[in-house]
Protein backbone atom coordinates (compact mmCIF):
# COMPACT_ATOMS: atom_id res chain seq x y z
CA UNK A 1 0.00 0.00 0.00
CA UNK A 2 1.18 3.07 -0.56
CA UNK A 3 1.59 5.19 2.40
CA UNK A 4 2.02 8.77 0.56
CA UNK A 5 -2.05 7.99 -1.10
CA UNK A 6 -3.20 6.65 1.68
CA UNK A 7 -3.00 8.96 4.29
CA UNK A 8 -6.42 10.95 4.70
CA UNK A 9 -5.37 14.27 5.95
CA UNK A 10 -2.46 16.39 4.39
CA UNK A 11 -2.93 15.38 1.04
CA UNK A 12 -3.50 17.66 -2.21
CA UNK A 13 -5.83 16.50 -4.69
CA UNK A 14 -4.76 17.86 -7.74
CA UNK A 15 -7.55 16.48 -10.16
CA UNK A 16 -10.22 17.43 -10.54
CA UNK A 17 -9.52 21.31 -10.15
CA UNK A 18 -12.75 22.09 -8.19
CA UNK A 19 -13.96 25.61 -7.51
CA UNK A 20 -12.07 25.50 -4.25
CA UNK A 21 -8.95 25.38 -6.09
CA UNK A 22 -9.50 28.47 -7.93
CA UNK A 23 -10.03 30.64 -5.32
CA UNK A 24 -7.10 33.14 -4.07
CA UNK A 25 -5.33 31.34 -1.46
CA UNK A 26 -4.83 34.41 0.59
CA UNK A 27 -9.03 34.03 1.09
CA UNK A 28 -9.00 30.07 1.84
CA UNK A 29 -6.41 30.86 4.51
CA UNK A 30 -8.64 33.60 6.15
CA UNK A 31 -11.59 31.17 5.45
CA UNK A 32 -9.30 28.36 7.42
CA UNK A 33 -8.89 30.83 10.01
CA UNK A 34 -12.49 32.15 10.43
CA UNK A 35 -13.57 27.98 10.48
CA UNK A 36 -11.30 27.38 13.79
CA UNK A 37 -12.04 30.34 15.39
CA UNK A 38 -15.79 30.72 14.92
CA UNK A 39 -16.78 27.36 16.89
CA UNK A 40 -15.00 28.65 20.18
CA UNK A 41 -17.40 29.58 22.66
CA UNK A 42 -20.36 28.93 20.37
CA UNK A 43 -23.71 27.35 20.93
CA UNK A 44 -24.25 23.66 20.59
CA UNK A 45 -26.76 24.12 17.61
CA UNK A 46 -24.38 26.54 15.69
CA UNK A 47 -21.33 24.13 15.76
CA UNK A 48 -24.05 21.88 14.24
CA UNK A 49 -24.20 24.61 11.88
CA UNK A 50 -20.84 24.62 10.79
CA UNK A 51 -20.78 21.07 10.23
CA UNK A 52 -23.30 21.19 7.86
CA UNK A 53 -21.76 23.98 5.98
CA UNK A 54 -18.58 22.32 5.59
CA UNK A 55 -20.44 19.09 4.51
CA UNK A 56 -22.37 21.21 2.14
CA UNK A 57 -19.34 23.02 0.50
CA UNK A 58 -17.92 19.55 0.19
CA UNK A 59 -20.54 18.11 -1.56
CA UNK A 60 -20.83 21.13 -3.61
CA UNK A 61 -17.43 20.09 -5.37
CA UNK A 62 -16.41 17.50 -7.86
CA UNK A 63 -14.13 15.68 -5.28
CA UNK A 64 -14.00 11.87 -5.96
CA UNK A 65 -15.85 9.41 -3.35
CA UNK A 66 -12.73 8.02 -2.64
CA UNK A 67 -11.12 11.66 -1.43
CA UNK A 68 -14.76 12.28 0.31
CA UNK A 69 -14.43 8.42 2.08
CA UNK A 70 -10.67 8.65 3.45
CA UNK A 71 -11.73 12.35 4.35
CA UNK A 72 -15.15 12.45 6.42
CA UNK A 73 -15.43 8.86 6.81
CA UNK A 74 -12.96 7.97 10.23
CA UNK A 75 -14.28 11.71 11.28
CA UNK A 76 -17.79 11.18 11.25
CA UNK A 77 -17.40 7.88 12.57
CA UNK A 78 -15.07 9.63 15.51
CA UNK A 79 -17.33 12.41 16.05
CA UNK A 80 -20.33 9.12 16.36
CA UNK A 81 -18.00 7.16 19.34
CA UNK A 82 -17.43 10.32 21.18
CA UNK A 83 -21.06 11.37 21.36
CA UNK A 84 -21.51 8.01 22.48
CA UNK A 85 -19.21 7.79 25.22
CA UNK A 86 -20.31 10.90 26.76
CA UNK A 87 -23.83 10.01 26.78
CA UNK A 88 -23.10 6.85 28.45
CA UNK A 89 -20.30 8.62 31.15
CA UNK A 90 -21.70 10.85 34.14
CA UNK A 91 -21.97 14.22 33.01
CA UNK A 92 -19.86 15.69 35.88
CA UNK A 93 -22.23 17.47 38.11
CA UNK A 94 -21.12 17.26 41.60
CA UNK A 95 -25.21 17.07 42.59
CA UNK A 96 -28.34 14.56 42.55
CA UNK A 97 -31.59 15.39 40.53
CA UNK A 98 -34.62 15.24 42.17
CA UNK A 99 -37.26 15.10 39.87
CA UNK A 100 -40.18 17.32 40.63
CA UNK A 101 -42.99 16.01 42.56
CA UNK A 102 -46.37 17.16 41.71
CA UNK A 103 -48.24 19.06 44.70
CA UNK A 104 -49.70 16.84 47.56
CA UNK A 105 -53.45 18.01 47.44
CA UNK A 106 -53.89 18.44 43.63
CA UNK A 107 -52.85 16.51 40.75
CA UNK A 108 -52.12 19.43 38.31
CA UNK A 109 -49.60 18.85 35.72
CA UNK A 110 -45.84 19.66 35.22
CA UNK A 111 -45.60 22.94 34.33
CA UNK A 112 -43.17 22.51 31.54
CA UNK A 113 -42.30 19.83 29.88
CA UNK A 114 -38.78 19.88 30.51
CA UNK A 115 -36.91 16.88 32.15
CA UNK A 116 -33.00 17.03 32.93
CA UNK A 117 -32.63 12.99 32.22
CA UNK A 118 -33.94 12.34 29.15
CA UNK A 119 -33.01 8.24 28.88
CA UNK A 120 -32.83 5.46 31.54
CA UNK A 121 -31.41 2.38 30.91
CA UNK A 122 -31.68 -0.18 33.32
CA UNK A 123 -29.21 -2.83 33.02
CA UNK A 124 -28.27 -6.08 34.83
CA UNK A 125 -25.12 -4.59 35.91
CA UNK A 126 -25.86 -0.60 36.22
CA UNK A 127 -28.33 1.56 35.56
CA UNK A 128 -27.21 4.69 32.78
CA UNK A 129 -29.00 7.29 32.74
CA UNK A 130 -28.54 10.45 29.56
CA UNK A 131 -29.01 13.86 30.86
CA UNK A 132 -29.16 17.15 28.38
CA UNK A 133 -25.59 17.69 29.93
CA UNK A 134 -24.16 14.89 28.48
CA UNK A 135 -26.11 14.67 25.22
CA UNK A 136 -24.80 18.56 24.91
CA UNK A 137 -21.15 18.05 26.18
CA UNK A 138 -21.26 14.94 23.49
CA UNK A 139 -22.27 17.42 20.57
CA UNK A 140 -19.59 20.02 21.19
CA UNK A 141 -16.94 18.47 21.38
CA UNK A 142 -17.60 15.71 18.39
CA UNK A 143 -18.66 19.19 16.10
CA UNK A 144 -15.22 21.01 17.64
CA UNK A 145 -13.38 17.94 16.56
CA UNK A 146 -14.66 17.56 13.41
CA UNK A 147 -14.56 21.08 12.20
CA UNK A 148 -11.19 22.12 13.66
CA UNK A 149 -9.72 18.80 11.97
CA UNK A 150 -11.67 18.89 8.46
CA UNK A 151 -11.14 22.03 7.99
CA UNK A 152 -7.64 21.99 8.19
CA UNK A 153 -7.73 18.78 5.97
CA UNK A 154 -10.12 20.40 3.25
CA UNK A 155 -7.68 23.52 3.01
CA UNK A 156 -4.78 20.89 2.01
CA UNK A 157 -6.61 18.94 -0.06
CA UNK A 158 -7.31 22.03 -2.33
CA UNK A 159 -4.26 24.15 -1.76
CA UNK A 160 -1.30 23.57 -2.90
CA UNK A 161 2.10 23.97 -0.45
CA UNK A 162 3.25 26.63 -2.69
CA UNK A 163 0.09 29.12 -2.58
CA UNK A 164 -0.09 28.12 1.37
CA UNK A 165 3.42 29.82 1.78
CA UNK A 166 2.70 32.40 -0.44
CA UNK A 167 -0.81 33.07 1.25
CA UNK A 168 1.40 33.39 4.71
CA UNK A 169 4.15 35.42 3.25
CA UNK A 170 1.34 38.09 2.14
CA UNK A 171 -0.54 38.40 5.34
CA UNK A 172 2.74 38.45 7.25
CA UNK A 173 4.43 41.05 5.16
CA UNK A 174 3.55 44.14 7.34
CA UNK A 175 6.04 42.13 10.12
CA UNK A 176 8.94 43.32 7.99
CA UNK A 177 8.73 46.31 9.11
CA UNK A 178 9.75 45.47 12.57
CA UNK A 179 12.62 43.11 11.51
CA UNK A 180 10.58 39.76 11.47
CA UNK A 181 12.13 37.57 8.82
CA UNK A 182 9.36 37.05 6.80
CA UNK A 183 11.01 35.62 4.12
CA UNK A 184 13.24 33.25 6.35
CA UNK A 185 9.88 31.78 7.89
CA UNK A 186 7.88 31.13 4.78
CA UNK A 187 10.84 29.43 3.19
CA UNK A 188 11.42 27.17 6.41
CA UNK A 189 7.88 26.00 6.20
CA UNK A 190 8.05 25.00 2.33
CA UNK A 191 10.84 22.98 2.96
CA UNK A 192 9.33 21.54 6.04
CA UNK A 193 5.69 20.75 3.76
CA UNK A 194 8.48 19.33 0.98
CA UNK A 195 10.76 17.44 3.83
CA UNK A 196 7.51 15.51 5.38
CA UNK A 197 6.64 13.88 2.12
CA UNK A 198 10.49 12.37 1.96
CA UNK A 199 10.26 11.11 5.61
CA UNK A 200 7.07 9.38 4.79
CA UNK A 201 8.62 7.87 1.34
CA UNK A 202 11.62 6.98 3.46
CA UNK A 203 9.63 5.03 6.16
CA UNK A 204 7.87 3.50 3.55
CA UNK A 205 10.54 2.14 1.74
CA UNK A 206 12.40 0.39 4.79
CA UNK A 207 9.48 -1.03 5.52
CA UNK A 208 9.26 -2.35 2.45
CA UNK A 209 12.55 -3.70 2.35
CA UNK A 210 11.60 -5.30 5.65
CA UNK A 211 8.40 -7.15 4.37
CA UNK A 212 10.34 -8.33 1.43
CA UNK A 213 12.65 -10.31 3.10
CA UNK A 214 10.21 -12.68 4.65
CA UNK A 215 11.85 -12.29 8.45
CA UNK A 216 10.53 -14.73 10.77
CA UNK A 217 9.95 -12.45 13.87
CA UNK A 218 8.95 -15.20 16.28
CA UNK A 219 12.53 -17.39 15.91
CA UNK A 220 13.97 -13.97 16.21
CA UNK A 221 12.75 -13.40 19.46
CA UNK A 222 12.42 -10.01 21.45
CA UNK A 223 16.16 -8.82 21.77
CA UNK A 224 17.04 -9.70 17.86
CA UNK A 225 13.77 -8.04 16.72
CA UNK A 226 14.67 -4.73 18.63
CA UNK A 227 18.04 -5.08 17.08
CA UNK A 228 16.81 -5.73 13.65
CA UNK A 229 14.30 -2.35 13.92
CA UNK A 230 17.27 -0.32 15.33
CA UNK A 231 19.12 -0.97 12.46
CA UNK A 232 16.23 -0.12 10.45
CA UNK A 233 15.88 3.32 12.37
CA UNK A 234 19.31 3.87 11.96
CA UNK A 235 19.07 3.92 8.70
CA UNK A 236 16.20 5.81 8.40
CA UNK A 237 18.05 8.72 10.33
CA UNK A 238 21.05 8.67 7.64
CA UNK A 239 18.60 8.91 4.59
CA UNK A 240 16.88 11.87 5.99
CA UNK A 241 20.20 13.39 6.75
CA UNK A 242 21.35 12.67 3.74
CA UNK A 243 18.27 13.85 1.84
CA UNK A 244 18.77 17.06 4.26
CA UNK A 245 22.46 17.86 2.78
CA UNK A 246 21.34 17.35 -0.72
CA UNK A 247 18.38 19.89 -0.52
CA UNK A 248 20.82 22.22 1.68
CA UNK A 249 23.42 22.20 -1.36
CA UNK A 250 20.98 22.44 -3.98
CA UNK A 251 19.95 25.78 -2.13
CA UNK A 252 23.25 26.74 -1.67
CA UNK A 253 23.99 26.43 -6.00
CA UNK A 254 20.98 28.11 -6.63
CA UNK A 255 21.85 31.18 -4.50
CA UNK A 256 19.73 30.70 -1.49
CA UNK A 257 22.02 31.63 1.17
CA UNK A 258 20.50 34.80 1.84
CA UNK A 259 16.93 34.63 1.28
CA UNK A 260 16.63 38.80 0.76
CA UNK A 261 19.33 38.50 -1.81
CA UNK A 262 16.84 35.87 -3.77
CA UNK A 263 13.51 36.45 -4.02
CA UNK A 264 11.35 33.39 -4.69
CA UNK A 265 7.83 33.95 -6.58
CA UNK A 266 6.48 31.30 -4.97
CA UNK A 267 2.61 32.09 -6.37
CA UNK A 268 1.17 34.80 -8.59
CA UNK A 269 -1.97 35.70 -6.94
CA UNK A 270 -4.83 36.42 -8.97
CA UNK A 271 -8.06 38.05 -7.58
CA UNK A 272 -11.34 36.71 -9.57
CA UNK A 273 -14.96 37.63 -8.77
CA UNK A 274 -15.68 34.29 -7.13
CA UNK A 275 -12.65 35.64 -4.50
CA UNK A 276 -14.96 39.01 -4.20
CA UNK A 277 -18.56 36.45 -3.60
CA UNK A 278 -16.24 34.45 -1.27
CA UNK A 279 -14.78 37.51 1.32
CA UNK A 280 -18.58 38.44 1.62
CA UNK A 281 -19.81 35.21 2.32
CA UNK A 282 -16.75 35.01 5.23
CA UNK A 283 -18.13 38.46 6.41
CA UNK A 284 -21.62 37.65 6.53
CA UNK A 285 -21.05 34.50 8.59
CA UNK A 286 -18.80 36.28 11.19
CA UNK A 287 -22.24 38.85 11.05
CA UNK A 288 -24.20 35.74 11.96
CA UNK A 289 -22.03 34.56 14.48
CA UNK A 290 -21.85 37.60 15.95
CA UNK A 291 -25.61 38.45 15.88
CA UNK A 292 -26.24 34.49 17.03
CA UNK A 293 -23.74 35.09 20.34
CA UNK A 294 -25.62 38.48 21.42
CA UNK A 295 -29.22 36.78 21.11
CA UNK A 296 -27.51 33.36 23.27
Amino acid sequence: MDLLRSLPIGLYLENPVTWLHQLDPRIKLIGLISFLMIPVLATTPFRLLMVALLIAITLTTSIPFRVLKQQLGWLLVMGLLIVLIALIAPDGLAVTHQPRLPLLDTNLPQPTSYRYTLVTLDLKFKTLAITRRSLDLGLRLACLLFTIIYSTALFLLTTAPEEVTAAIEAWMAPLKRWGVPVTEITLTLTLSLRFIALVLEEVQNLVRSVNTRGINWKKLGLKRSARVWLTVVERLLKNLLLRAEQIASAMEVRGFTHPNRHHVEWYQFRWRVGDTLAAIALLGLWIVRIAWGQMS
